[in-house]
């Protein structure tokens, strides 16, 4: 079969862990001497494919043959398969009907041994491995919350991921809380909300909700939702729920109702710190088998901050540049990648706010980075930590980096200069001085 040879040349000319991962998954629909159509997961998938294999596999197929076009397309959402197919050719989970099913498609390399844990990440990483293998550890409900892209998504799949590997039996529900409502309104309009509640309370061992913030105004799904979390949690069995919010941000959801979700560890995912984004662009240089020394890595470390979505398409834009010019990346090629991702460096950065610190309290840099305790001191550096803050993406580890401090101190900081702008006239007159230098 063409697709089959195909497979094999790929399979030839990539890494083990690179084939298994994005080519093995695609499916042959259609193929004649004119079209080749493929399917994937899911739509990040294909476009992940998209980008990184499809000329690939087009030169390949016309070497085959195949004179048209690739088609490339995501499959129908299919439940988890773990248990023996369905007359319906679909698979499902043990012990749950089908028809009550919601799953989200998982991401293949969404797993525990490809996400990088750092400073900023290691307290959810640690609870979510932990509930994945049992181990109460950490309790048995997890809320975690983050802004986009920065791991929520991932150390979720990651733990259905690890379930399916040490305990495919378990019975679980992995899905939105936008699923579960409209899973939710359906029910109600079929008058089949007893069967809607009993999946959740008669057969899940371990619940999944992600983008909780989305049940804002949603009272109904909220009252659902809240009786099917007192019953799991009371009986002692997981939970996970992430939001893009804290839990004191969601405004406008049922005080019982938050109480309940928070009645477990909360922990909030920041940003990577620098040495983590090191770490992180360097396994995606390696899997992406581009050859890039350790300067540049930390170069793009320091430029990609934020979300880590944004070193994602910087590495796949410096792929592919990297590939039309038959080239390995250097700096050039880099800065051009970077320079539709990133700020323009005139705009406001961690060193244009320690500088304009220091010469407006008339300190040096090495005294905002000493370990001393003076007033003059202390008071400039905390506010230079509240600004960098308030301007810039810097995660509060890379902020404590900037002052030689760690990332409590900078938290305590921003907190003293928070209630004193509030107490203080002359304190929030002199930082909005300030803010206006830094925009001007």
């Amino acid at each position: 079969m063409v697709w089959s040879a195909i497979k094999s040349s790929l399979e030839a000319s990539l890494p083990k862990s690179e084939f298994n991962l994005w080519i093995k998954p695609l499916e042959c629909q259609f193929v004649n001497d004119q079209n080749l159509d493929l399917i994937g997961p899911d739509r990040f998938f294909c476009a992940w494919v998209e980008d990184r294999y499809l000329q690939l596999i087009q030169d390949i197929a016309q070497k085959m043959g195949v004179k048209g076009g690739i088609r490339l397309q995501a499959g129908p959402q299919k439940p988890l398969q773990v248990a023996p197919p369905h007359p319906s050719g679909q698979l499902r989970l043990p012990g749950i009907e089908d028809v009550q099913s919601r799953y989200r498609s998982l991401h293949p390399a969404f797993t525990f041994d490809e996400f990088m844990v750092g400073e900023s990440n290691m307290l959810a990483q640690s609870a979510c491995h932990a509930l994945a293998v049992g181990d109460r550890t950490y309790g048995n409900c997890l809320f975690m919350n983050s802004s986009t892209g920065l791991g929520k998504s991932h150390l979720t799949q990651a733990v259905v991921h690890k379930i399916l590997d040490v305990a495919p039996g378990t019975k679980l529900q992995y899905l939105t809380a936008q699923q579960f409502s409209a899973d939710m309104v359906q029910n109600l309009k079929n008058n089949t909300m007893d069967l809607f509640s009993r999946k959740y309370l008669n057969s899940c061992e371990i619940l999944l909700v992600e983008d909780i913030h989305t049940l804002i105004g949603k009272n109904k799904t909220q009252e659902e939702l809240n009786t099917i979390l007192d019953y799991l949690i009371k009986s002692g069995q997981r939970v996970i729920l992430t939001s893009a919010l804290s839990p004191k941000k969601l405004k406008g959801l049922d005080e019982d109702f938050r109480s309940r979700m928070t009645s477990g560890l909360v922990t909030d995912i920041e940003s990577p710190d620098f040495d983590t984004r090191a770490r992180i662009i360097e396994h995606k240089v390696n899997v992406n088998n581009l050859k890039m020394s350790k300067k540049l890595i930390e170069h793009l470390a320091d430029k990609l901050k934020g979300d880590i979505r944004k070193i994602e398409s910087a590495i796949l834009g410096i792929k592919a540049k990297s590939c039309v010019r038959k080239k390995a990346p250097d700096a050039a090629l880099i800065n051009e990648v970077l320079g539709s991702l990133v700020e323009n460096s005139a705009d406001i950065n961690a060193e244009t706010i320690r500088d304009l610190i220091g010469r407006q309290f008339k300190v040096t840099t090495e005294e905002l980075r000493s370990r001393s305790r003076k007033r003059a001191i202390t008071y400039p550096r905390q506010i230079g930590m509240y600004l960098t803050r308030k301007y810039t993406k810097e995660s509060l580890a890379d902020i404590g980096n900037m002052y030689n401090r760690d990332h409590s101190t900078v938290l305590y900081a921003i907190k003293v200069i928070t209630r004193d702008m509030s107490q203080k006239s002359g304190t929030k007159q002199q930082v909005e001085m300030l803010c206006e230098k830094l925009k001007s």
